[in-house]
């Protein structure tokens, strides 16, 4: 396959439905509720592929995701309503101090396994909440009102392929490598010289980062954030998503998030329920599809293109 031709089918792939999107929202054709829903799927999409760099790349069950998002919401929500900062930098800002944070619980925090990292991943999500809700100056626990709308399709979507392709080449890096033997037998990999800690904490800080931004695009998308928009269930969320598209697959997280996303939104009359749907929803899949949906793979646009290839070579000979 030429170079050339890959080159340009990838670009298609990445501007096809940014333009698609893009032309129906300039016609029209999309309702408030349509764009509510196709505006979540992004942001979801990013804090599962963030996610899952943690989870299922390098094998840390860490419950706190949503803290992280806050606190990227919180910093870039008050950098561009009480500062007054552009709204680029606003956004960098809070997911380096969702970084910051991350840093700051992971050196600690990752040295513990299992359970014992859960637990106190979930226990940094609440104290995130709880200093929020008695913090005057981000309103408290009323929250902050009046928020700029600055975050547009054209934002959301070049953010959610900058988390793209900055988690699957991370994946493919050195770096990633060594999450990945870290995930499969983190004794072996101490054994053969990885510093485990190190690697833990680099992923651990990367998957905040953009979990931060999530919560910047979040918060200036929605107008209003509130401490109990970043609750433990809104963790458990993202982590179904995780779990259902399959641990260690970007591609499985994209298709997860886009499908629990467009779930959310038939079943908002009902929900109160949501969680008992989840909860059977998960139970489902791990009797019948352990993996997820899509296990470890991914689709790869390189092998897409050499099966059309082989399917026209017959035909044209």
């Amino acid at each position: 396959m030429a170079k050339g031709k890959y080159i340009f089918w990838r670009l298609v792939a990445l501007l096809l439905p940014y333009v698609l999107i893009q032309g129906l929202l300039g016609a029209g054709l999309i309702s408030d509720f349509q764009q509510i829903t196709l505006m979540m799927m992004g942001i979801n999409i990013i804090l599962a592929v963030s996610l899952n760099l943690i989870v299922g790349f390098t094998g840390q069950l860490a419950l706190g995701h949503a803290g992280f998002m806050a606190v990227g919401a919180y910093t870039a929500a008050v950098l561009t309503l009480k500062i007054h900062q552009p709204f680029l930098l606003s956004l960098i800002l809070g997911g380096l101090a969702a970084s910051l944070a991350g840093l700051l619980v992971g050196l600690p925090t990752l040295r513990l396994k299992g359970d014992y990292l859960a637990i106190a991943t979930l226990g940094f999500g609440e104290i995130i909440r709880g200093i929020l809700n008695n913090v005057e100056y981000v309103g408290g626990a009323a929250g902050l009102l009046g928020i700029p709308r600055l975050t547009t399709w054209t934002w959301l979507y070049g953010f959610l392929v900058l988390t793209l392709l900055g988690v699957m080449n991370f994946v493919n890096s050195t770096h990633g490598r060594a999450c990945l033997a870290i995930r499969e037998d983190e004794i072996a990999a101490e054994t053969v010289g990885i510093n485990t800690t190190y690697y833990k904490v680099v992923a651990f800080s990367l998957g905040d980062f953009f979990a931060g931004l999530a919560g910047g695009l979040y918060a200036h998308y929605f107008y209003l954030i509130q401490p109990s928009s970043f609750s433990f269930f809104r963790s458990f969320d993202v982590l179904v998503m995780v779990v259902l598209g399959g641990l260690g697959s970007i591609t499985g997280s994209v298709l997860a998030a886009m499908g629990i996303t467009l779930l959310n939104a038939l079943l908002q009359d009902l929900a109160e329920f949501r969680m008992i749907i989840y909860s059977l929803l998960l139970i489902l899949v791990m009797i019948f599809r352990p993996q997820g949906l899509m296990g470890r793979r991914e689709w790869s646009l390189a092998r897409w293109l050499e099966k059309r290839g082989e399917a026209r070579g017959p035909a044209g000979s």
